[in-house]
C-alpha cells in the first residue's frame, strides 16, 4: 500500500496496459519453474463473473463450463539452484492441469522433479513423471482436530512428529546439502517414523483404536499415504510439506476477501501475472515496486533478454550508476 488513492478502474486500465510490457518476464518466469528440482503446488477457489452460471457463462467459456464448473487459482512454487519462484493460475483447470502446462517447457535432458502435493488426486501432473510426496502437515492437522477426544493419544502423535521438524529445522540452520540433510533426517528422524509406523499397527492390531473413529480416520490417513509422507528419509531435496504453498495461496485467497471477484477470465489473468511477479520478489527479497518499475523503463531490454530481468538478478542488468544511487536510497 503506497498511500496513493486511485479509483478501481484507473487501477485496472494502469496493470492491463503495462500486461504487454511485463508479460516476457512472466513466461520466462514459468520457464524457469519448470526447470526446478522441488515443486509444489496446491489451489484454492475463486470467481470469475464471466464464468458463473449465475451470471451467464460467455460463449468461449460454455463448452468448458459444461465438464466442469468450479473456478480455481492454482499456486505453484518452484525451487532451482536456491530459488524460489511462484506462480498462479487462475480458472477451470486444477492445479494438476497448471502443473502439467508448465513441466511442458521442462528440458527434456532433466530428470523429473519432487513434487509436493497433498493427497488429492487432482493434483499429479498426469501427463508428466514426478517423484511425489505427500504433506505431512495435512496428516498432523487430523490428530491436532481430534486432540479433545484423543488427548494422550494424540499428543504422543504430535511429539514425534514434532521431532522431526526440529532436526528439519537444524538441518536448514547449519546449511546442510540436500545429501547431508537425507542422511541427518536417516539417522535422526528414521527411527521417530518407525516408531510411529509401529505404533500405529498397534493402535489397530491390539484393537486400541475403532478405525472409524477421529483418530482411526487419522491413522488410516497416515498409513495410507506413509510411503509418499516420508519420501524425505529416501530422497535428497524431498520436503515435509507444502506450507511454502500454502502461504503463497494466501494472496489469492486475500484478494478474494478484498475483492471479492475477477471480472473476466482476462482479468484474471492480469491478476496471475502481477501476483506471480510480485510474490517471487517476496521470495527473493526483492522490492516488487522497484522492480516492476525497472522492467517498465528497461522495455526493450527485458524484451530481447527476458532471462537477465528476473527479481533475483534484474539489478546486474541495470547501469551500474543506476544500481548504486538506487541501492544507496
Amino acid at each position: 500500500n503506497l498511500g496513493i488513492p486511485l479509483p478501481a478502474a484507473t487501477q485496472w486500465e494502469i496493470v492491463k496496459e503495462i500486461k504487454g510490457v511485463l508479460k516476457p518476464a512472466y513466461e520466462e518466469l514459468i520457464r524457469q519453474a519448470a526447470q526446478g528440482e522441488v515443486v509444489h503446488n496446491d489451489d484454492t477457489t475463486m470467481k470469475i463473473l464471466a464464468m458463473m452460471p449465475a451470471r451467464g457463462p460467455s460463449e468461449e467459456c460454455r463448452e468448458e463450463q459444461s465438464e466442469r464448473t468450479g473456478i480455481f487459482t492454482s499456486g505453484i512454487v518452484s525451487t532451482r539452484e536456491g530459488r524460489r519462484i511462484a506462480l498462479f493460475f487462475t480458472g477451470r483447470k486444477h492445479a494438476g492441469e497448471n502443473l502439467a502446462e508448465v513441466l511442458s517447457q521442462r528440458a527434456s535432458e532433466l530428470g523429473p522433479p519432487i513434487q509436493m502435493c497433498d493427497a488429492l488426486s487432482r493434483n499429479p501432473p498426469k501427463e508428466f513423471q514426478v517423484i511425489l510426496a505427500n504433506c505431512i502437515a495435512h496428516g498432523r492437522r487430523k490428530f491436532v482436530e481430534v486432540a479433545e477426544n484423543f488427548p494422550e493419544e494424540c499428543r504422543y502423535v504430535l511429539k514425534q512428529l514434532g521431532k522431526v521438524y526440529k532436526n528439519d529445522a537444524l538441518a536448514r540452520e547449519q546449511g546442510m546439502s540436500p545429501e547431508e540433510r537425507l542422511r541427518f533426517h536417516q539417522v535422526e528422524s528414521g527411527p521417530r517414523m518407525k516408531e510411529l509406523e509401529t505404533w500405529f499397527q498397534e493402535q489397530f492390531a491390539e484393537r486400541k483404536v475403532e478405525p472409524n473413529s477421529g483418530l482411526g480416520e487419522a491413522i488410516l490417513y497416515m498409513q495410507k499415504y506413509w510411503d509418499k509422507l516420508t519420501l524425505f528419509l529416501r530422497q535428497a531435496a524431498a520436503p515435509l510439506d507444502n506450507n511454502i504453498v500454502e502461504r503463497a495461496l494466501k494472496m489469492a485467497i486475500l484478494h478474494r476477501k478484498n475483492a471479492l471477484f475477477y471480472k473476466t477470465q482476462n482479468g484474471a489473468r492480469v491478476g496471475d501475472l502481477f501476483m506471480s511477479l510480485i510474490y517471487t520478489c517476496q521470495l527473493c527479497r526483492a522490492n516488487a515496486f522497484d522492480y516492476l518499475t525497472e522492467l517498465q523503463k528497461h522495455r526493450r531490454e527485458l524484451f530481447r533478454s527476458p532471462a537477465e530481468w528476473m527479481p533475483w538478478n534484474y539489478r546486474n542488468a541495470l547501469e551500474p550508476g543506476v544500481a548504486s544511487s538506487a541501492a544507496s536510497s
